[in-house]
């Protein structure tokens, strides 16, 4: 059959092929019949040698493995045995596996591989693969396999070789270079596997892409074929080949200067539509009805002239896969865990990559402690609003002290939470102990941020400390809502509130019905609590709120409280004298001041510092965080 030209590409699909996205859970085959979750529920693992690899990979746990760095695999062509239920992703562009294979074990499922290279294995003057047989990947018999943004290339025989009857697989955003035998599928009388294969990139090969052999069900789209390895072979030299008795459908695919780009045994069948042929010859076979792949499963199709520029550009490794790993959770057990603090469980000691939580909307009646070993979270609620997802407990101070009482203890560094809700909501008014403090939420750590996050208590409802009095934790809070009585802002961390909503609660008195900040600042730390364009409000009545007092815990004489509250409407409810005394030390002697406040409750007294124009320039949210890292989260909004 002579050539053919298919359409070029328009504008709208050039921008679409800048702008490619892709899912974090596998699609197409590999999501039916139950779905492949690979490592999901497990313990997340970072590793560098080979050993690990082979510890993590082979264990009967599930695992989220992160290979980070280029693991060289002893002796030359060994196989990496994978087992069921793990994930194994590069982390970034770095995860290589040179020289060895990953292998798939009859009865292995629940697999994922993804954003790693493969490559290296081949023996030299061995184009066929006939000496050894090192494939990248290679499975038999297994089910639920994802295979996606991988790079395969210059093994020993195939790139991917699927064997006997596996089954729901999904091979996806790969590129597939320099090699004679990309990847085949069957070694089988049995009619049996489903699989999909799309927006993969096959350059550089000679044959196998894909070969599929009595296949169920082959879906193939959205794939690029190119620079073919040329040869005077005219049998052996092919694209697609539909065998014995697969039923296979491509479609949008793109073919460039390819010979025999698809073609189909007569007992096999082979529906193609959409596809570009770009200076092809030899077969274009198409037979039979084959099947829909949409009584299988949902999918949407980029256009044809579009794919060359698309899988250029997305197949292969990300950078942005591995490094930010997800752990999701949902109480109703749809996610990888039940509860937060389940989650958090599976966080590695030393975490050193990015790991989001995600929980699901509803309420988690639960206690949640982040160790100071495993930095790097970020807990995102993933409602429509913050107040969809709340984490919640009941206990007071009497009951294991103010830690003790604390909702969600964040003592690790380099945390975030965003589109949440933490609340203690102990009822003090149906109980007379000796301790009320009711933490909704305690940190220690440094460089901690809350975004569109909500506080809940009454007393002592948000603590931001540090691991000791001289140790300076920096805490930020944008876009926060935190309401409480007595002293519900209060610690010594370096602590900045910047475009939020604080709620000072009526505790029903008509003097005294509490403390906004409490703060405990070490006297060498020129920076406690900034709270900066913000607004307080409050149903106390008027005049019967204090903005703060200066906390000495145990009596220490050098936390000297540092609070400045600016730019920020005061209600009513403001004493005209706002600051007072606490445990026998005077508030004059901490370092309280306003600046440019406005509302009912910011009226002018002779007991209210103003900060000077000179010292506000110097006590900016920049100020208060940079620190000697130069920190600086508030310029991320």
């Amino acid at each position: 059959m002579p050539a053919f030209q298919g359409p070029t590409a328009t504008a709208q699909d050039k921008t679409q092929a800048t702008t490619k996205t892709w899912p974090d859970k596998p699609d197409g085959f590999a999501a039916t019949a139950g779905g492949t979750t690979g490592g999901a529920g497990g313990k997340v693992v970072t590793v560098r040698t080979q050993q690990d690899l082979t510890t993590y990979a082979s264990a009967p746990d599930p695992y989220i493995i992160r290979i980070a760095g280029s693991i060289d695999v002893s002796p030359f062509g060994s196989d990496i045995i994978v087992a069921s239920n793990k994930t194994l992703i590069g982390v970034g562009t770095t995860g290589e596996i040179v020289h060895g294979e990953l292998h798939l074990n009859p009865g292995t499922h629940n697999v994922i591989i993804r954003n790693l290279t493969i490559r290296d294995s081949y023996v030299e003057g061995d184009w066929d693969g006939k000496t050894q047989d090192f494939d990248a990947i290679q499975m038999d018999t297994v089910h639920h396999v994802w295979i996606d943004h991988n790079t395969l290339t210059h093994m020993g025989d195939g790139l991917l070789d699927i064997r006997k009857d596996s089954d729901y697989i999904t091979v996806s955003w790969n590129v597939f270079k320099n090699h004679n035998k990309a990847f085949g599928l069957g070694w089988t009388d049995n009619v049996t596997t489903n699989i999909t294969v799309h927006h993969n990139w096959f350059t550089g090969i000679k044959q196998r892409s894909p070969s599929i052999d009595n296949a169920a069900h082959a879906h193939l789209y959205n794939n690029y074929l190119s620079a073919q390895y040329r040869d005077e072979d005219p049998v052996w030299t092919y694209g697609n080949w539909s065998r014995g008795r697969t039923q296979m459908v491509i479609e949008n695919s793109y073919y460039d200067n390819i010979r025999n780009p698809y073609q189909a045994d007569e007992t096999a069948e082979l529906v193609q539509r959409g596809s570009i042929a770009r200076d092809t010859t030899g077969r274009h076979d198409t037979r039979g009805e084959a099947f829909d792949p949409r009584d299988f499963y949902p999918y949407r199709l980029d256009p044809a002239a579009a794919v060359p520029a698309l899988v250029k550009k997305f197949s292969g490794p990300q950078s942005s896969l591995g490094t930010d790993t997800v752990l999701r959770v949902a109480a109703d057990g749809s996610g990888d865990f039940r509860t937060v603090q389940a989650a958090v469980n599976a966080v590695p000691s030393g975490n050193d990559g990015r790991i989001t939580i995600a929980i699901a909307p509803g309420t988690y009646r639960e206690q949640v402690r982040v160790p100071a070993d495993k930095p790097h979270l970020t807990f995102l609620g993933t409602g429509r609003d913050r107040g969809d997802t709340v984490i919640v407990y009941d206990t007071p101070a009497e009951y294991g002290g103010s830690t003790g009482s604390a909702t969600v203890l964040i003592a690790a560094s380099d945390v975030t939470a965003r589109h949440l809700t933490f609340v203690n909501d102990f009822d003090e008014a149906a109980h007379d102990l000796k301790g009320e403090q009711a933490l909704a939420m305690k940190t220690t750590g440094d460089r901690i941020v809350f975004t569109d996050t909500a506080f809940k208590g009454n007393q002592d409802t948000l603590m931001t400390d540090s691991p000791k009095l001289t140790t300076v934790s920096r805490v930020y809070l944008r876009d926060a809502y935190i309401e409480g009585d007595v002293d519900f802002i209060y610690g010594r961390a370096t602590t900045v509130i910047e475009r939020s909503t604080i709620k000072a609660l009526s505790r029903g008195s008509d003097s005294n019905n509490g403390y906004i900040t409490a703060a405990s600042t070490w006297k060498g730390n020129p920076y406690g609590f900034l709270i900066t364009r913000s607004r307080i409000v409050s149903d106390a009545p008027d005049r019967t709120f204090h903005l703060g007092r200066p906390w000495h815990p145990g009596g220490e004489p050098d936390a000297i409280a540092q609070v400045l509250i600016r730019d920020t409407w005061l209600p009513a409810a403001v004493k005209s004298s706002p600051w007072t005394d606490m445990g026998g030390f005077p508030w004059q002697e901490a370092r309280f001041s306003e600046y440019r406040n406005t509302g009912p409750g910011a009226t002018p007294s002779a007991d209210r510092p103003r900060m000077t124009d000179a010292d506000a320039a110097d006590h900016e949210v920049a100020d208060y965080l940079a620190g000697s890292d130069g920190w600086a989260p508030q310029q991320n909004h």
